[in-house]
């Protein structure tokens, strides 16, 4: 069997090692574009697991790694000055060029052909190749070729971030976060050998952009990094490497092999490095297509059936826990004035991978700093953090455990019943501290169903106040009323409105694209039912703009397409919800809490960036 690898990082090397020495008689050439002392970044990170399946696949390749590795077991989040350690992680780092020789080494050792100084353009070469193993990195030229039959996808994150190497000594992986009059900027920093650490630099675009780094301009990097993490890097020095300032690429392929062609490390998926590194992911998927090759090394299909059976669910469930990381350091500036010990948790809990319960485990005098700060700042005994209360204008709330709306399509005529009464009772006799309402019309042609209910006539008032009353007069709870207008999605009216004259489905009746008239009275009918809310006993009101609903039909340009001063530009499309809630908080007492929901995201190609959503939380 003839194999070729295109591309001469860990993941091909790695691979090639494992199959020559399980089939020595196949023949294995790794083509490199660079030489062999080359070597871009600084470390590389592996956890004590990974180490543990090189120790079990090579031990000499795992001997050579292990005596050439930084350990700690620490992880420490600092903050302007202020710093917390959590152990019990067990990370190690290595130099990348260190690595890259060592793994040399090995294939010498074990018979791979290395070719360096190759940039290979074409396949045309190699026609005579059993497999063909594309392991050349996030801009992948074989992969570029064969985008379609891969079905490549791409996508720019959109932080901005710099690799960059530091003589500092370092005990831990540590999160340096320092606070600019422009946001934050986080380095992600390890050593990975004596004397020498890699530093990481994020901050969101909007950071950067008012800070007026340059791509491409080193030296400017370097002087105000230096300058902002002057008490971080305590007198040592930046080191460059190709330090550009980049945007971290999302891939994926739908198609993990072509014909004799097969994906490996970043030319088949990415991992933000927030999570690990994409130096194990690519280590790890070595052996899975090792494993599968050496399985069905007379059935090159099936083996490259079996290395995407048995390794793209474990890539796609990293994959999305460094995404959900990502997005976390993408919002960070939101949590800049969180109380310090709130914001390191937020941080080692931010792949959701990673629980309180988890973190208590591996080290319980942090999780227990956490939880002091937390009972301090809001004067509890309690260690339990759910049971704390909670405060909304003068609304107290005796705990956190709060049920959303469940719609329970069992009214008449808007009129709440018996069923109602023991949906809300029971539950408030469980200790809820907060109850939202199903959706509550507040018109009769506002209903969805039949079955809806409605806070419109004196009987519907009576009705939902004899479950208040029950709450308040036998348990702490506190009900919330969520108002609403259904819209175009009513069942019920046959003169369907919405902001403009789209309907819900291609089935759907064509609403009528509401009027001013008609804005003024659903206007006048929110502030009724509002008043309405308030003699029923309601401690709380929450306006209902999501799921396509009147008031959500509003908020996107996919449902609003008015030329008027309703539509248009963001906030132009929020004037109207705008004015429904000044008209609400207007009327309703000041000392209690309203809220509004909104649908976070239309789930549609081309849909409004996720920044204008940041635009909806102040209301």
């Amino acid at each position: 069997m003839k194999i070729t690898v295109i591309g001469g990082g860990p993941g091909g090397l790695y691979f090639s090692i494992l199959t020559k020495k399980a089939m020595p008689h196949c023949t294995i050439d790794v083509y490199e574009r660079n030489k062999p002392d080359d070597s871009f970044g600084f470390g590389v990170v592996f956890s004590d697991e990974t180490l543990g399946e090189f120790l079990k696949r090579d031990m000499q390749s795992y001997e050579l790694i292990r005596s050439n590795f930084a350990y700690w077991d620490d992880i420490v989040v600092a903050r302007d000055g202020q710093k917390v350690h959590a152990a019990g992680n067990g990370f190690c780092g290595c130099s990348r060029k260190t690595l890259l020789k060592l793994l040399h080494q090995r294939c010498s050792e074990e018979g791979v052909h290395l070719h360096f100084e190759q940039t290979i353009d074409t396949l045309d070469a190699f026609e005579d190749s059993d497999i063909i193993v594309a392991a050349d990195g996030i801009g992948s030229g074989i992969r570029t070729i064969y985008q379609k039959e891969f079905e490549t996808n791409i996508e720019l994150k959109s932080n901005r971030f710099v690799w960059l190497g530091s003589t500092k000594p370092l005990d831990a992986f540590t999160y340096f976060f320092r606070t600019t009059p422009y946001g934050l900027i986080v380095a992600h920093t390890y050593q990975y050998e004596e004397g020498m650490s890699t530093w990481i630099f994020e901050c969101t675009d909007d950071t950067w952009q008012k800070i007026k780094f340059e791509v491409e301009n080193e030296a400017d990097t370097v002087a105000k990094l230096s300058e902002i993490f002057k008490e971080e890097l305590d007198g040592h020095s930046l080191i460059t490497n190709k330090s550009h300032w980049r945007q971290f690429p999302h891939v994926t392929n739908k198609k993990w092999f072509h014909n004799n062609i097969v994906l490996l490390g970043d030319a088949k998926a990415t991992a933000h490095f927030s999570i690990g590194s994409g130096t194990k992911l690519a280590m790890d998927c070595a052996i899975g297509l090792h494993d599968a090759v050496v399985a069905h090394s007379n059935n090159i299909q099936k083996a490259f059936e079996q290395y995407e059976a048995t390794r793209r669910n474990p890539v796609e469930m990293i994959q999305y826990a460094a995404s959900v990381s990502l997005e976390w350091f993408e919002n960070m500036n939101r949590y800049i004035d969180f109380p310090f010990y709130q914001f390191s948790f937020g941080c080692m809990t931010r792949s959701k991978k990673v629980t309180y319960e988890n973190l208590k485990l591996r080290d319980a005098s942090y999780t227990d700093k956490v939880l002091e700060e937390f009972k301090t700042i809001n004067s509890f005994e309690s260690n339990s953090p759910a049971f704390t209360p909670f405060y909304l204008r003068n609304l107290k709330f005796e705990n956190r455990i709060v049920m959303s709306g469940m719609g329970q399509y069992m009214a008449q005529d808007g009129l709440v019943n018996d069923w109602h009464f023991q949906h809300y009772t029971s539950r408030a006799m469980g200790g809820l501290g907060l109850i939202f309402t199903e959706m509550t019309a507040i018109s009769d042609s506002g209903r969805i169903t039949e079955g809806c209910a409605g806070i419109y006539t004196q009987e519907q008032i009576a009705a939902w106040k004899r479950i208040n009353d029950f709450i308040h007069t036998h348990t702490s709870t506190k009900m919330a009323i969520q108002i609403g207008h259904a819209g175009r999605k009513s069942k019920v009216s046959s003169e369907l409105i919405s902001a403009s004259a789209l309907p819900f489905t291609a089935d759907s009746i064509v609403p009528a694209e509401m009027t001013k008239e008609q804005m003024l009275e659903i206007k006048h009918q929110y502030v009724q039912a509002t008043k309405n809310a308030e003699a029923a006993g309601f401690d709380m009101i929450e306006i209902q703009a999501h799921h396509g609903f009147l008031l959500a039909s509003f908020l996107s340009p996919l449902t609003n397409i008015r030329t008027d001063e309703y539509g248009g530009t963001i906030e132009n499309r929020m004037k109207y919800l705008l004015e429904i809630v000044t008209a609400i908080r207007e009327t309703f007492p000041s000392e209690k809490p309203i809220s509004v929901r909104i649908s976070a995201t239309d789930w549609a190609e081309n849909e409004y960036q996720k920044k204008t959503f940041y635009t909806f939380l102040p209301l």
